[in-house]
């Protein structure tokens, strides 16, 4: 039995196993396809469709070959397709069709068919005998000829418009069956100018009018254009294209009839993604009659309530495009019924209705005239009579027009004159009553916008706009004196003059300048200006040199040839002495006869023949008088020797010689003239040294120090005999006399506030060791000593008192012991203060404060200035020692401030010196009312110099209600209408001058009473227009403008309507919308973004400002970083309007914390150039607030606290974004910096994602490698339109930056590196590179149109010809040109101001000089950097930090794709330090031992504002790219509760007072009953970061999943550059090959223990391997030769974060509270640092185990050495390939395309099928649109090849500064 069972379940396994074999076999084979098909869709294409087979496979081939034998055709399809079309047919010609489906295994048999298309014969038309007539697919039905189907016969017409749905869902194949469709629609009418109007309009995500009514006069002209209707493509929005006919198609401009009737007709194969009923609505209540015709997956329900009544002939419906022909004829004939039903009923009705027109509106009001409009009276009106004269009297007048005309303009009336009007309806027999009204025509226009610029010491230009209709201008100029009858000049030019110069005039002297518009005799109101001449240009740039004790040269720089000479003032500073001299035409002098250590302030006037101009002064103060040179002792004996000296100065007056003996003894002195240098001292002591001394005497009575020298005579022996004595002397000195002196000449000098200079001479050359003593001179403190080498003879003696006398003893050790020690004396300089403080430069806003610095040296400056005149907290700043003035800013205009300098030692700061500064007044003066009536009052004042506008309110003292307007500059008056009589109102003035804003003026006027006559009745005009105005600021805004708007449920339905309110009124602000002014679009976010309207969707205020008001509320959770990617991807889009060279602006709104990442989409947006305005409301938090928003902060980020608060932000707001927008210098991210200026290189496409679409440009690696350049090859000639890049022009003032490098292939014949030429081809300005001459010149008109060059030439600007990189700064400015090469000045010219330039030319890149014409040539070179940049301080700024010669790692932003280049990783991270305080930099001391740390010290009272600071220094990328964050989890269960934690420390003070501290938990109690449901509580705070997680282990990998369900179809992308992309593959592949040619090279040099040849190429650290095994210590290699210092190491890994606790679900919002809000608290201390909010995604897993080594392979060759370079950051990430991106075809079914012929043809419809752009730019010059050339490749012997092919492109990730100045006085006294 056991037996018989095992062999059973044997059996069954067996069996099992065999059917699953066979089973998996089976699954491996699948079947053909079947039902085969196909469907001719013309005659040289065909449709192909089959039924998929049974079972699993990858797709199918598909194979069609001609009969004939030739070459089949293969295309290998998806497993989803079972569709495909064939074209490139030839007719009469059969073909085979095979279609296998494949698996990984093996494939199906073929499903097999045979086909041929016959050629049909052409049908002649009259209208047209070359027509292409496309087949009707799917039944083999023919196009329904003209004969063949219904035709309208009736003699009744309408206008009838076509709305085409254009969307993606549709295809190109299906709309060509909507083409037909419409050609069989329009055939059945009487079509032409005077018959049935056919328009059609095209919409998809946007609507587009393709023709209009009145665009075609015939039915051939009709046809022609839907055969060549272009297919659109893009999302189905119905509702948005119902609005754009009916206020676009349906107008009588666009060819709308009146009494004709009017039909709509709408084709959509889809359901609307908007509302469709409002819109379908306001066309049926307009009289147009609806028809809707829906195919495919339409919406029925939707397509009736789009139609008219009833729905049984209004409402169409076909299941496919290929069963449209079935209702064509049963349309017609409803069409055609419907229209002569509606002609009976408007001529059944025309002759019975006579009435009177209604709604009488003026508008268009001007001087001279108005225009009236009314609306039709019923009936048939013949004419329309209108009538009108002035009320005060005079003729009437009177017009008639026809009466299908509804409105006139009525000219050649009086200004200022109310004119009663009447509109009477004339009939066949009878007139109306009249409609009647009045209106008054405005005062004569006045020019505006004056202003006088180009100001010189006699003359200035004055220039103005103009105004339309004036007969010239009269200018009236005189300087504002007391006198009575000043010197009034008049100048009249004529009306297309605008600009004119003022000439003759005195300097330093204001003038105003008056401007009237003539119309004939009549002037207008005056526009006025003031502005003062400049004052004779004082001499500049002066400088000292050559600094002595008595002289001093000076030089300095003439201002203008027209100066005569130069006088120069010099006097001591203490004002005893004053010398004048007057000299010629010369920059230098030398200054004479000055005394020692004084301080001389000069002064130098420049004479002209006006007189003489203010001065230029300075100061400095001459040195101290020099000592004697070489004293030395010669010729000694037992009681003399001989002292010498060398001459030291030519006004040495007397030497004073002393000497003393060392052993004590009376001093003895001698005073020698100047021309003696050597006397004899005699009458000594034998044997007994002496020190001997010698100082200077100069004429100025001033002693110099005294140089001292020892000195010894000999020894005189006795020797006695029998007769007598004799004395003899030796000849041997004594050692310890002389021998062992070892110093001479010790001199003290060089004093400061803590130190002294040593210096000596060594005697002695055998001196081992000096020991240098230094003791105060009082002894007041222990002497100390320090020990220098025998071969040092000098020493600074530091951290001593100030103000300090020492005694400095010097004592020479030899090795047999001490020699004789020299001591002198010496002082150290007083704390001084800084002195002469000055003031100038005041302005509105700003002072400049001027001093002069201390005798000593300092450590820098603190500047402390506080308001005097209003109350204000004091101020201070602190500045560095080289800093002698600076600018104080932020102030308040019109007031006093206190000033306080004090200078900063290590020991503390000196007494102040103090003054006193006043800011300007900005006060609007003499402010006044006049034609003060009932409902009206205008205010005048004095026109303000300086002021750039002036904000005017009316406020109502009755009701508070404001009305404010902004004004012009020049503005003096201005009138309020439509008050309330009898009213107060206070009128309050402030003048503005740029962002500054003066005090308000104010004053109180009424209104008149009301005449108490009898009422009368109210006008029928309607009111004006509530479009708001546009401000002054926003006239020349170009920007692309996105409103981001929380929508969350925080929000609510009323603050969102106040939010729709705070737009609707800042986007008022706005003037011109559209594609030539602003564009504007709106998002609406919550846990998703909704795009209410894109960029492109409204052209004019009027149209945006009422769908800003229609948005409705959407509500949910609040994900910005989603909203902010919806903008950036949907929005900032070619498609949604966005614009090349336009400002891309965000404005984010909203109330609460972001719930997902949006600092990282922030920050890549504004790197990408975005300018980003955050406005936090309520709750939102300021830190993400700050993130989020462009730098600066304070123009970027705004806080109010409720939404009531918005119009505090509002005129803010306005004038940032309009400044950021501003057209001639719009504000962009230009290196890390907010700059106004232009990105160049994006404004010509040379970016990483647009390159490869201009032809001639190629990626290369740049400077380090890190950085990307394009090389520009030959004759690439890359040119935009100036109307692009400068739109308003060049500004006065700019900086051109360029990095770039000539090639050797550049030619040596001039060429433009960049230029402007003119539509003419003519150059305007531009920068020249002669590569043959080594010269650059710089071009351009000045503003009196004269051609000026400036060239420069030298050894520094022949350098950058040499082949390497080089940074070019070209500084362009009203007065001078500067030349600035790698950072570094080499040159300066003066230059007139430029004149503006045309913007209807082109500028261009690398353009030959001798170039002529359109077709022009271009050099070859390479550009990495082009900016211009509009302020001439940034070239002072730049750091040069891409040249790696200039490169400073200390102060550079770390390189582009920055990694480690070693192969060892990281260390750990240390510990964090604890923060240090600053502090004032104390002297160098020595080094101690570490401390503990002490405890944490209380905190401080917290301290005063401090000012703002300029920006930091870009930080160091980050060590690792932060992936997307990961989808949300499911919530989790509710987890038990925690312990109470304690309580945490108070964060930063918010507006609202803090909720007082928790209490302690109570004692837990009986549970009680449940309570009712609480209010929803306050959002809870933030919980604590959760501790990291244990690292996990890693899983085993997953299976693959299945493939994910077809993604959306996407839009049609842009056709790639193929050439770009094999570039970019062959230098991958190079780049790839030389990487593991290095590897190879340096893995068989440290196997074999040789030296090998280094290879420079890129390396890439690949896996480190398993350790090895030790092996045999090797033989001592040779020592190597010293290595390149290595470039700096990347900074650390930071320190792990904690992760971020589970955010809390969103609560609803809270019940206000009660009562009213407390005042603002204190500021709270500063709270201890906390943990990071958002936490990081966790530490890593520990590494997995090491690899096994894998076997080595076989060296390849050697390669070619490469380049010397060094290790590139960027290899880690292969830098410099790609480019491609992955563009989806927009086409369902593949297309097969078999030739005719050899070449092959490209039709532009076929590619693109869609407009082109006016201009085209191919490489070289725009053409005209007549012109257009597509780049497409030149005909080519091209396979039969299918397409579309999706394209497979790849992606490769590839001293503290001082100044040495020193104050002494002499220690030693002259003795006479």
């Amino acid at each position: 039995m056991k037996l018989g069972h095992k062999l059973h379940t044997w059996f069954l396994l067996l069996f099992s196993a065999l059917i699953v074999h066979f089973a998996s076999h089976a699954q491996r084979q699948v079947g053909p396809p079947t039902k085969l098909r196909y469907t001719t869709l013309s005659e040289d294409s065909i449709q192909i469709s089959w039924k998929a087979p049974k079972g699993q496979f990858i797709g199918y081939k598909l194979l069609v070959s001609p009969e004939s034998g030739e070459k089949a055709n293969q295309l290998n399809l998806q497993s989803n397709a079972t569709k495909a079309i064939i074209q490139g047919l030839k007719p009469d010609e059969s073909y085979k069709v095979d279609i296998i489906a494949y698996t990984a295994d093996g494939e199906s048999r073929p499903a097999e068919g045979h086909f041929k298309i016959k050629k049909t014969a052409q049908k002649k038309k009259e209208t047209s005998s070359n027509k292409v007539k496309f087949s009707d697919i799917g039944h083999g039905r023919k196009s329904l000829a003209e004969g063949d189907q219904f035709t309208c016969k009736t003699p009744a017409i309408a206008d009838i418009v076509i709305l085409v749905d254009g969307s993606w869902s549709i295809g190109r194949f299906n709309f060509k069956l909507v083409r037909l469709f419409l050609e069989n629609l329009v055939v059945a009418f009487n079509v032409g100018s005077d018959k049935t109007r056919i328009g059609l309009a095209q919409y998809s995500g946007d609507p587009r009018i393709e023709w209009q009514l009145n665009t075609y006069g015939t039915k051939d002209e009709v046809l022609d254009a839907v055969r060549n209707l272009p297919y659109k493509g893009g999302n189905t929005l119905t509702g948005l294209a119902l609005t754009y006919i009916l206020e676009n198609s349906f107008k009588h401009e666009a060819g709308t009839r009146n009494r004709i009737p009017k039909i709509g007709i709408l084709i959509t194969d889809g359901k609307s993604q908007d509302d469709v009923i409002p819109p379908a609505k306001s066309l049926r209540d307009a009289g147009i009659e609806l028809f809707a015709i829906g195919v495919k997956n339409a919406d029925e329900n939707e397509l009736k309530a789009i139609a008219s009544e009833p729905h049984s002939t209004h409402v169409y419906n076909v299941a496919d495009f290929n069963f449209m022909h079935t209702i064509v004829e049963n349309l017609t004939k409803t069409l055609c019924t419907s229209v002569e039903e509606q002609v009976k009923e408007i001529q059944g009705t025309s002759h019975a209705i006579v009435g009177v027109p209604t709604n009488l509106v003026t508008s268009e009001i001007t001087a001279r005239g108005f225009r009236i409009s009314w609306n039709h009276a019923p009936g048939k009106v013949e004419k329309y009579r209108v009538v009108f004269y002035p009320t005060r009297g005079g003729q009437p007048e009177e017009v008639v027009v026809d009466g299908s005309v509804s409105t006139v303009v009525l000219k050649n009336l009086m200004s200022l004159t109310e004119y009663q009007l009447a509109v009477f309806a004339v009939y066949i027999d009878s007139a109306s009553e009249g409609l009647r009204g009045t209106e008054t025509t405005l005062a004569l226009p006045t020019a505006s916008d004056l202003e006088l610029y180009d100001i010189t010491h006699n003359s200035m230009r004055a220039r103005w706009t103009g105004v339309k209709g004036a007969s010239g201008y009269m200018i009236l100029y005189a300087p504002l004196t007391e006198e009575l009858s000043p010197d009034e000049k008049e100048i009249k030019v004529e009306e297309q003059v605008t600009d004119v110069e003022l000439d003759g005039l005195s300097p330093s002297t204001e003038y105003t300048v008056t401007v009237y518009a003539m119309f004939g005799e009549e002037a207008s109101d005056p526009l006025t200006a003031q502005e003062t001449t400049l004052p004779l240009s004082p001499p500049r740039n002066l400088k000292f040199s050559d600094i002595g004790h008595s002289t001093t040269k000076i030089s300095w720089e003439s201002p203008s040839n027209k100066v005569k000479g130069f006088r120069i003032m010099y006097v001591k500073t203490d004002g005893t002495e004053t010398n004048d001299v007057e000299v010629d035409q010369i920059s230098t002098y030398l200054l004479q006869g000055l005394s020692s250590l004084t301080e001389y302030t000069v002064a130098i006037f420049s004479i002209y023949d006006e007189g003489q101009s203010e001065s230029l002064t300075g100061s400095f103060t001459t040195k101290k008088v020099p000592s004697p040179k070489s004293l030395e002792i010669s010729d000694i004996t037992t009681d003399s020797f001989r002292a010498s000296w060398k001459p030291i100065s030519s006004d040495v007056v007397i030497y004073q010689l002393t000497w003393v003996p060392v052993s004590g003894g009376k001093s003895q002195e001698v005073l020698l003239k100047s021309d003696v240098n050597t006397y004899v001292i005699d009458g000594l002591m034998h044997n007994s040294e002496y020190e001997v001394s010698m100082s200077a005497i100069f004429n100025d009575e001033s002693e110099s120090d005294a140089v001292t020298v020892l000195a010894t005579t000999l020894l005189r022996t006795t020797s006695t005999t029998s007769s007598s004595t004799v004395t003899v002397a030796t000849t041997m000195r004594p050692i310890t006399a002389v021998v062992r002196a070892g110093i001479r000449n010790l001199v003290i000098d060089d004093e400061t506030t803590s130190s002294l200079q040593v210096k000596w001479q060594i005697s002695d050359a055998s001196v081992q060791q000096f020991r240098v003593a230094y003791i105060g001179a009082k002894g007041d403190r222990d002497e100390e000593s320090v020990m220098v080498p025998g071969r040092q003879n000098s020493l600074r003696i530091q951290h001593l008192l100030s103000d300090t006398e020492y005694k400095v003893t010097i004592t020479p050790v030899f090795f047999s012991g001490e020699g004789v020690s020299v001591s002198a004396y010496g002082k150290t300089l007083p704390v001084s203060a800084p002195r002469n403080l000055r003031v100038s430069d005041e302005w509105y806003n700003r002072v400049r404060i001027f001093w002069d610095p201390p005798s000593s040296p300092t450590m820098g400056y603190r500047i402390v200035y506080k308001p005097i005149s209003v109350p204000g907290p004091a101020l201070e700043t602190f500045v560095g020692d080289d800093v002698t003035n600076m600018v104080i800013v932020n102030l308040l205009s019109g007031t006093e401030y206190s000033l306080k300098v004090f200078a900063s030692y290590s020991s503390g700061f000196s007494d102040p010196i103090t003054g006193v500064a006043k800011t300007l007044d900005l006060a609007v003066t003499n402010l006044d009312t006049y034609q003060v009536r009932m409902t009206s009052m205008c205010v005048q004042w004095e026109v303000h110099r300086h002021a750039t506008a002036y904000r005017i309110i009316l406020e109502s003292l009755l009701d508070g209600k404001k009305n404010e307007v902004l004004l012009g500059g020049g503005t003096s008056q201005h009138c309020f209408y439509e008050l309330k009589p009898n009213t107060q109102y206070k009128i309050s003035a402030y003048s503005q001058f740029q962002e500054v804003e003066g005090p308000a003026v104010s004053l109180i006027q009424a209104t008149l009473p009301a005449p108490t006559v009898a009422p009368t009745s109210p006008p029928t005009t309607p009111p004006p227009s509530t479009i708001p105005p546009a401000r002054e600021v926003c006239k020349a805004a170009r920007a692309d403008l996105v409103f981001l708007v929380d929508g969350s449920w925080s929000i609510g339905d009323e603050n969102f309507n106040k939010i729709i309110r705070f737009l609707y009124s800042t986007t008022g602000a706005l003037d011109q919308i559209g594609t030539d002014g602003t564009q504007v679009a709106f998002v609406q976010f919550s846990d998703d973004a909704r795009t209410e309207f894109k960029l492109n969707s409204y052209k004019d205020k009027k149209s945006l400002l009422e769908a800003i008001q229609q948005i409705s509320y959407k509500g949910g959770n609040t994900k910005t970083g989603k909203a902010f990617k919806h903008a950036r991807e949907s929005l900032f889009t070619t498609d949604s309007g966005m614009r090349r060279g336009i400002p891309k602006v965000l404005v984010v709104i909203t109330d609460g914390r972001s719930q997902d990442d949006v600092n990282k989409i922030s920050r890549e947006m504004q790197l990408d150039g975005f300018n980003i305005f955050a406005i936090g409301v309520a709750d939102a938090d300021y830190a993400e607030l700050v993130n989020i928003g462009s730098k600066p902060i304070e123009r970027h980020v705004f806080f109010v606290d409720d939404f009531d608060a918005f119009k505090k932000i509002e005129d803010e707001l306005i004038t940032f974004i309009c400044e950021t927008a501003s057209a001639t210098c719009p504000l962009s991210l230009i290196h890390g910096n907010s700059l106004a200026g232009f990105k160049m290189m994006e404004m010509f496409g040379l970016i990483e994602k647009e390159f490869s679409a201009i032809e001639g440009v190629s990626m290369e690696p740049g400077t380090f490698n890190s950085f990307p350049c394009y090389r520009l090859h030959k004759d690439a000639l890359v040119s935009q339109p100036t109307k692009y890049i400068h739109p308003e022009g060049l500004p006065s003032d700019y900086t051109i930056t360029f990095l770039f490098r000539i090639l050797p292939e550049t030619p040596q014949e001039p060429f433009a590196l960049w230029e402007i030429l003119n539509k003419e081809y003519e150059p305007l300005v531009g920068i020249i590179l002669d590569n043959g001459g080594k010269t650059l010149t710089f071009f351009n008109y000045d503003y009196k149109g004269e051609f000026q060059t400036v060239t420069y030439e030298g050894p520094e600007v022949r350098k950058i010809f040499y082949g390497s990189f080089h940074k070019l700064h070209v500084v362009i400015s009203k007065t001078s040109s500067r030349l600035i090469i790698d950072c570094k000045q080499v040159g300066e010219k003066t230059i007139n101001a430029a004149g503006n330039i045309t913007t209807d030319g082109i500028e261009v890149l690398g353009r030959m000089v001798r170039s002529r014409g359109p077709r022009d040539n271009s050099a070859p070179f390479q550009l990495q950097m082009f900016d211009v940049v509009c302020t001439t301080s940034w070239a002072n700024r730049d750091k040069c930090c891409e040249l790696p010669s200039l490169r400073d790692e200390k102060t550079c932003p770390a390189l582009p794709y920055a990694c480690a280049c070693a192969e060892d990783g990281k260390g750990p991270s240390g510990p964090q330090g604890p923060p240090g305080s600053p502090g004032i930099r104390g002297p160098k001391g020595q080094r101690g031992e570490v401390g503990i740390l002490g405890p944490v010290g209380p905190h401080g009272e917290p301290g005063s504002t401090g000012l703002q600071g300029p920006p930091g220094p870009q930080g160091p990328s980050g060590l690792s790219i932060q992936g997307p964050p990961g989808s949300p989890g499911e919530k989790g269960d509710k987890g038990d509760a925690g312990i109470p934690g304690q309580q945490g420390v108070p964060g930063v003070s918010g507006s609202p007072g803090r909720d007082g501290a928790q209490g302690p938990r109570g004692i837990t109690g009986n549970d009680g009953p449940i309570g009712p449901q609480g209010s929803p509580g306050s959002i809870g705070s933030p919980g604590a970061p959760g501790s990291p997680g244990v690292p996990g282990v890693k899983g085993p990998e997953g299976n693959v999943g299945p493939a994910g369900p077809p993604g959306s179809k996407g839009e049609r992308g842009e056709r790639g550059d193929t050439q770009s992309h094999t570039m970019v593959r062959a230098i991958a592949r190079q780049v790839c090959e030389q990487l593991i040619q290095s590897h190879m090279t340096r893995y068989n040099s440290l196997l074999n223990q040789i030296p090998s040849q280094s290879t420079s190429v890129r390396t890439v650290s690949g896996p480190p391997g398993e350790p090895g095994r030790n092996g045999a210590p090797g033989p001592q290699g040779e020592q190597g030769p010293i290595g390149r210092t290595g470039f700096p190491g990347n900074p650390g890994q930071p320190g792990t974060s904690g992760e971020r606790g589970l955010p809390g679900e969103k609560g609803e919002r809270g019940n206000p509270g009660v009562g009213t809000q407390g005042p603002r608290g204190p500021p709270g201390p500063p709270g201890l640092p906390g943990e990071s909010r958002a936490g990081s995604q966790g530490p890593p897993g520990p590494p997995g185990p090491r690899g096994q080594p894998g076997h080595t392979g076989t060296g390849g060759p050697q390669g070619p050495q490469g380049q010397p370079g060094y290790c590139d950051p960027s290899s880690c990430a292969g830098y410099g390939a790609g480019g491609g991106y992955n563009e989806p075809t927009d086409q369902d079914i593949p297309v097969v395309q078999l030739p005719h012929n050899t070449y092959q043809t490209y039709d532009p419809e076929d590619l693109y099928d869609e407009e082109q752009d006016s201009y085209i730019t191919h490489g070289s010059y725009p053409y005209p649109a007549p012109y257009l050339q597509h780049p497409y490749p030149a005909p080519h012997p091209v396979q039969p090849e299918f397409t579309p092919v999706q394209d497979e492109r790849e992606t490769f990730e590839g001293r503290l500064p001082g100044h040495n100045r020193f104050s002494r006085d002499s220690s030693r006294k002259w003795a006479t």
